[in-house]
């Protein structure tokens, strides 16, 4: 698949991620967004991450454009970077996609592209390549300004005497994430660090990784375990039992602990959050970009978050030692260290019940052409007899359709089944809701047998 704007920014196969590829894209991105004072470079860990960032530099440079290389960080860290600065920024990154792929995530002077960035961005590629010599900086105190952000508002006894894991794997910001933690007081283990790249999705967790990450909070008496996907803009959360804390109920915990009066947050979220007692609960289509435009709609005390966990913070919020100022771009940090300090006496599984009885699941299948995946989509959404046929075979009547994206059904019974294409790899997501965990199970694993035999004959 051709690299293409997808939900999180430009995606493709490494090999299709050239250099003159990527500087077209840059140029055009120069060429269309107000980048402000220059342009902040970030990458993850990625084999092809610091390639595909010279090739930025370089196309940036060549543009007469202000550089400032900030090496390898979170993408939220990046955004914060780039906002000290007065810059824009591009992130390279594929987040939690496997290694042959990357991506650039590009942020103008006021914060994420927009979907109308996009566009114009699109229709300025094919410029000639500039003959300029733009400065070239460096800022290796990014990540620490990051982390300094929520020490200062938590304070340094926040986590005190709690014993939390971190799966360090191969996420960019494992060693900014366990200085952050230990900084307000928790004892930190360091467990599954990996030197070769891991793509780890925090919204679809794969039932090995579950396996590995109960087993790791049983033998070494945890807490919770904390981890993010390759970028670290997305959280993971398992309680003291084990069990994976679902990012948007984490959402929910956060926007409710901040003192949020709206809250912006897609259609695949968990639907609990209505009955919170938010003033405005809007939802939108998949993407942080379209999150981030239902928040500046809304203005005010405004939050947005996804079902991964990323959590947006619109306004200045109040940590229980000190202030947090806006940062509008999908962040893992806020969501764990919130609802950690939200668990009294760090039983997390006791807080995360006192949410609304909603259990949300979300994976995928994998290796899915788009091919495939968009046109039994869009039968289910032109044709109410396509998805009474699907249906069927989970015992089960539509109540209700929602296609603001994909096809979201809802069910006589009250369940939810949601089904939608990858904006920007070979992936068929499915979301599914019910009243508890088992019913949520139950309907996952024959939602996925079922898409399996309609997509793929298998």
């Amino acid at each position: 698949m051709a690299p293409k704007f997808g939900t999180s920014g430009l995606r493709g196969l490494v090999v299709e991620l050239t250099p003159d590829l990527v500087a077209d894209h840059v140029r055009a991105f120069v060429a269309a967004c107000d980048i402000g004072s220059g342009l902040c470079i970030g990458q993850d860990l990625r084999p092809s991450s610091p390639r595909i960032a010279g090739d930025i530099i370089a196309a940036a440079r060549a543009e007469g454009v202000r550089v400032i290389d900030c090496g390898a960080l979170p993408t939220p860290a990046l955004a914060l970077a780039a906002r000290d600065h007065g810059a824009g920024a591009v992130m390279v990154t594929g987040s939690h996609i496997p290694a042959d792929r990357n991506g650039l995530k590009f942020y103008s002077h006021r914060g994420e592209i927009t979907k109308t960035d996009e566009t114009a961005i699109n229709a300025a590629l094919g410029r000639p390549a500039g003959t300029a010599a733009g400065t070239l900086e460096t800022d290796g105190g990014a990540a620490a300004r990051f982390v300094e952000r929520y020490v200062s508002a938590c304070g340094p006894g926040a986590l005190a005497g709690r014993r939390i894991g971190l799966y360090s794997h191969s996420a960019v910001g494992r060693d900014d994430l366990a200085a952050m933690l230990r900084a307000i007081g928790a004892e930190v283990v360091e467990l599954g660090r990996s030197e070769t790249f891991i793509p780890v999705d925090t919204e679809a967790v794969d039932p090995d990784t579950r396996a590995q990450i109960a087993e790791w909070v049983a033998a070494e008496g945890l807490d919770a375990l904390v981890s993010t996907d390759g970028d670290s803009d997305r959280p993971l959360l398992a309680d003291e039992t084990g069990t994976i804390v679902p990012g948007d109920v984490m959402g929910q915990i956060t926007a409710e602990r901040l003192g949020a009066e709206h809250v912006v947050t897609p259609i695949s979220s968990n639907s609990g959050v209505t009955r919170k007692g938010f003033a405005r609960v809007e939802t939108t289509r998949i993407g942080s970009p379209y999150v981030i435009a239902g928040m500046e709609e809304l203005g005010g005390k405004v939050v947005g978050y996804e079902a991964n966990g990323g959590f947006l913070l619109g306004f200045e919020a109040q940590g229980p030692a000190g202030p947090l100022a806006p940062l509008p771009t999908r962040d893992c940090m806020l969501p764990l260290i919130v609802t950690l300090i939200a668990a009294r006496d760090g039983r997390v599984s006791e807080r995360i019940a006192q949410e609304p009885p909603v259990v949300t699941m979300a994976d995928r299948l994998q290796e899915v052409p788009q091919e495939a995946s968009q046109p039994f989509v869009a039968r289910l959404a032109q044709d109410t007899a396509a998805r009474g046929a699907f249906l069927s075979g989970l015992g089960a009547e539509e109540a209700g359709c929602d296609l603001t994206d994909g096809v979201r059904m809802s069910l006589a019974d009250g369940r939810t089944v949601h089904i939608r294409p990858s904006g920007n790899a070979p992936e068929l997501r499915l979301y599914v809701e019910a009243i508890d965990r088992a019913g949520a199970e139950a309907l996952m694993d024959r939602g996925l047998t079922l898409l399996r035999e309609a997509v793929l004959g298998v």
